[in-house]
């Protein structure tokens, strides 16, 4: 039984570690590799095993991203356990950009360029690092990879099968170092495949080794060459290293008016990047960059194009995926501008509820963001009947929803924080697609009226009445945050219908 204030505080913090590490959809296990700590650590801190320290708030603060809430609580915790004449004996404070124990490099910045030249493409890809480890660095890893025909992955296999990319054409070179003290780095390689490369770039030449010790900083740089006929028209980073700054850079000639945009692909989903692309002319040469800071560990940021003039190579990374009867595939068209597909995990986790007031500029920035993909949905496809996203369906653990109605001029319907309080009993089965499943259409029965309560962004709770197709597109984008997909409603003898056959009879509302 908790007697003590000081207990009494360190229950609250525990309790808030938990409830914000459910809301954000973690277990013990992944927020404790989030934030650097032995799988074990989160555990033995929730069950009072361990005291938390002020390291410990810092970074589950930082990971969980409470609002303030879980440091708050910590600093009640800590306010309470030390005395005034303890408190020069308190953990040091932690620096804001910390890093996690047996930290070994740091990629402190990359800058990744590609240019297009003379029907070949130049990759020059440059990292100042940091060696934050205990030991001397005498290696750093470099993998190459080629896809043709990213969207057709046997049709790529067998072309570069039978056209394998190779080492004497790629002309591999590196070196370590800045100003008057760059020196070339010796390569080894570790595996050599037909569209793939991995090699060992050495800090020794023939002049002696030059290893990276604990402290030091050195800047690599490597590029190589490859051809047209051996690279689709995408750039990806892989971020493989702890990184504090990536930055991506694409040089192509303004005669190939080109278009460029880019997706960010992580464990959850597969989201457009959260900020702009941005060009700029320098002569006859057009030239795209995008950065990020603290990008995620194990995430990759792709960028794609298509050339629009004359005289410009052909864009094979465009082809459409086929449905196997020579018709595209639209749930790749979906892909393509940021929709998670079904599959990800996020679309079959419970998004999480906005605290609001306090939340309403994420709130805000949410419905932006679906706003924005709605309008990029209207350019690929026409939604007669009309529409609706949920944030999970764009890469965001947010229990926000807009739904579109068909009625163009209407406006649309902003769900935030919502749940079904009511429901009538005369049903209907209907064809339904969805936007993460979108090759497909199933019958699924719904209420024909449902009332549903949803937030304002004053936190003002609402209650709305939707009918027919506007109650099934609303209880649609629901299910979605609540981690349920219109098959799971299907009856169990019920078949899903391929939409390029245009089987399933339309909506008869």
């Amino acid at each position: 039984m908790t007697t003590s204030p000081v207990e009494r505080a360190a229950d609250q913090f525990v309790t808030a570690l938990a409830h914000w590490r459910v809301e954000r959809g973690m277990s013990k296990k992944q927020l404790a590799a989030r934030m650097g700590f032995d799988p074990s650590y989160v555990s033995h801190v929730e069950g009072r095993r361990h005291k938390p320290t002020e390291d410990f708030a810092r970074r589950a603060e930082a990971v969980l991203g409470a609002g303030g809430v879980i440091w708050q609580r910590f600093q009640e915790y800590d306010e309470l356990r030390h005395t005034r004449s303890t408190a020069l004996h308190r953990d040091p404070p932690v620096p804001v950009q910390w890093l996690p124990p047996g930290t070994g490099l740091i990629v402190e910045r990359e800058v990744a360029e590609l240019t297009y030249a003379d029907g070949a493409y130049l990759c020059r890809v440059r990292r100042a690092l940091y060696n934050a480890g205990s030991e001397p660095v005498t290696r750093y890893l470099v993998k190459i990879a080629v896809d043709r025909y990213p969207n057709d992955p046997t049709g790529s296999n067998r072309h570069h099968r039978d056209n394998p990319l190779t080492f004497a054409e790629m002309n591999l070179s590196a070196c370590a170092g800045e100003g008057d003290a760059v020196e070339p780095m010796q390569w080894r390689i570790k595996l050599d495949r037909d569209a793939s490369k991995e090699v060992w770039l050495m800090f020794a030449n023939d002049g002696g080794q030059f290893a990276l010790y604990p402290g030091e900083r050195t800047t690599i740089q490597y590029e190589y060459t490859i051809s047209v006929e051996k690279w689709g028209q995408w750039f990806q980073r892989a971020v493989r290293l702890p990184t504090r700054r990536l930055t991506v850079r694409l040089d192509f000639p303004t005669s190939f008016d080109p278009q460029v945009w880019g997706v960010e692909t992580s464990l959850a989903a597969e989201v457009p990047v959260r900020t702009p692309m941005e060009r700029h002319d320098d002569g006859d040469r057009a030239v795209f960059e995008w950065s990020t800071d603290a990008p995620q560990l194990n995430a990759r940021y792709r960028l794609e194009w298509r050339f629009r003039g004359a005289g410009a190579p052909s864009c094979p990374a465009l082809a459409p995926e086929s449905n196997g009867n020579g018709q595209p595939r639209a749930s790749g068209q979906m892909r393509g501008i940021g929709i998670v597909q079904r599959g990800s995990e996020l679309l079959r986790q419970r998004a999480r509820h906005f605290q609001l007031p306090r939340e309403s500029a994420a709130a805000h920035e949410a419905v932006s963001a679906l706003h924005a993909a709605l309008g990029r949905l209207e350019q690929v496809h026409d939604f007669t009947k009309g529409v609706g996203l949920s944030a999970p369906q764009i890469g965001r653990s947010a229990a926000v929803a807009v739904v579109r109605p068909a009625d163009r001029n209407a406006e649309p319907v902003v769900l935030i924080n919502p749940r079904v309080v009511g429901e009538s009993s005369d049903r209907d089965e209907q064809y339904e697609g969805c936007l993460s499943f979108f090759d497909y259409r199933g019958l699924v029965r719904r209420p024909l009226r449902i009332d549903v309560e949803h937030a304002r962004y004053d936190g003002a709770r609402v209650i709305s009445r939707f009918e027919r197709a506007m109650a099934r597109l609303v209880a649609h984008e629901i299910d979605h945050l609540e981690g349920r997909l219109y098959v799971d409603r299907m009856n169990a003898e019920s078949n899903l219908v391929p939409d390029y056959t245009q089987s399933g009879r339309p909506w008869s509302y």
